[in-house]
């Protein structure tokens, strides 16, 4: 699979660029970058901006996908031509910042036989194969209340200053929450429904008045559970990703409860009439993401398919409307 990538401004990108170097199955075949400092920096990470425009890179046979990962807002029309050129796409979160760009970028996949990915990378997490085994197995009964927590340090004036410019963001809902409605469908089996409510505000970023650094929402899923949701920029900045806030979840079920974070330690549940904590060991993930990829585009088993990552995205981008309106 050659790979080439689109838009270098997210350092997410990065870590996609690591993993295809070191996969047997990958080939990366350059990128392209319009902005010169995002281009300086890929060089000096070793990925070469060898395409001096977008339209190169998608005319070149030798590109099977293209992996995204510039600012948020650009992410779906540049999917959307790459579908139409013929080449697959892996997007960084988001995948696209519109419901009309998702609508899109499903029906000409559909229709060209085309495959998307997004880096749902919770899903390949050591914690959430546990804690969707311990789902599965029954032991919480039905989930009926989810609380998930997805605070992000702010680090205004070292993260990259196109997350504060008008119209490049699209929600920090969709920017943030997206891997917390993910984590619903896949380790607990909920889909959301309802937007009960939704709400953007400015509190932190001072300096950028119009940014909606603030994200919380209310939810209802496919079987009457209630989602509650905080995906704020609120960690202090010099903490940043070391809290055990840092993606956090509680979910409480008819036969019990259990409640984990995704640096933290291992995930404590409880059993209806036992007060004791049970711990849960982490289990090995099932695969990694570009196997993963691999998988999916052979119509083998897989942890992510293409579906999910448009319904999950479709949930995310209609919360984020509401959080909007």
């Amino acid at each position: 699979m050659n790979l080439a990538f689109a838009g270098l401004r997210h350092g997410h990108i990065f870590a996609l660029y690591a993993m295809a170097k070191e996969h047997p199955e990958f080939t990366v075949a350059g990128a392209w970058e319009e902005d010169a400092d995002s281009r300086a920096a890929a060089e000096k990470q070793g990925l070469c901006c060898c395409y001096n425009t977008y339209e190169e890179l998608l005319a070149d046979p030798c590109v099977d996908a293209v992996a995204f990962g510039g600012c948020f807002t650009d992410r779906g029309p540049l999917a959307i031509e790459a579908l139409r050129a013929g080449k697959h796409v892996i997007a960084d979160k988001p995948l696209c910042t519109t419901l009309a760009e998702l609508d899109e970028i499903e029906r000409l996949a559909k229709e060209k036989g085309l495959f998307v990915s997004c880096m749902f990378t919770l899903r390949y997490e050591k914690k959430m194969a546990a804690v969707k085994a311990l789902c599965e197995s029954g032991e919480l009964g039905e989930i009926n209340n989810v609380y998930f927590g997805g605070q992000h340090p702010l680090q205004y004036g070292r993260r990259p200053m196109w997350y504060f410019e008008p119209g490049k963001h699209g929600g920090t809902i969709n920017d943030i929450a997206i891997h917390g409605i993910d984590m619903l469908r896949y380790a607990f089996g909920l889909k959301l429904t309802e937007v009960n409510s939704a709400r953007c505000w400015n509190k932190y970023a001072k300096e950028q008045p119009h940014v909606k650094d603030c994200g919380q929402f209310m939810a209802t899923a496919d079987n009457g559970a209630g989602i509650l949701s905080d995906v704020s920029y609120a960690i202090p900045d010099g903490i940043e990703f070391g809290l055990p806030y840092y993606w956090r979840f509680y979910a409480w079920g008819t036969e019990g409860v259990i409640e984990f974070s995704e640096g933290g330690a291992d995930p404590v549940w409880y059993k209806k009439g036992d007060p004791a904590p049970r711990p849960l060991p982490e289990t090995e993930a099932p695969v990694d993401y570009l196997t993963d990829v691999l998988a999916m585009m052979r119509g083998e088993k897989c942890v992510l398919t293409m579906q999910e990552v448009f319904d999950s995205t479709r949930a995310a981008l209609t919360v984020q409307a509401a959080a909007d309106r």
